[in-house]
């Protein structure tokens, strides 16, 4: 069975930190690119961040450049994301995704609220 499974999110400060899990199972990570969504209240899904399954290339939405980190860790089928100076309009539900030629997958998705 396939499983995607966010975690890390919560509520944060701005100008705080947080650092997002997807742990995959049931299928082959490494076969697949890796990236982040997020969805803001009242807004379209938007691409935060990806990471391809080879060499690692990383790309990023213009919102989060310098302040976000995406990797992966093949070994334990583990994708980060790194949020660091923390926007209250960063706050969202993000979501995991994985594509390749054989299929995509999403996981169901953390909250992440940037408030005082």
């Amino acid at each position: 069975q396939v499983q995607l499974v966010e975690s890390g999110g919560g509520l944060v400060q701005p100008g705080g930190s947080l650092r997002l899990s997807c742990v995959a199972s049931g299928f082959l990570f490494s076969d697949f690119d890796m990236s982040w969504y997020r969805r803001a209240p009242g807004k379209q899904r938007e691409l935060v961040a990806r990471i391809t399954k080879n060499i690692g290339v990383t790309n990023y939405a213009d919102s989060v450049k310098g302040r976000f980190t995406i990797s992966r860790d093949n070994d334990k089928n583990t994708v980060y994301l790194q949020m660091n100076s923390l926007k209250p309009e960063d706050t969202a539900v993000y979501y995991c995704y994985a594509l390749s030629l054989y299929g995509e997958y999403w996981g169901q998705g953390t909250q992440v609220t940037v408030s005082s």
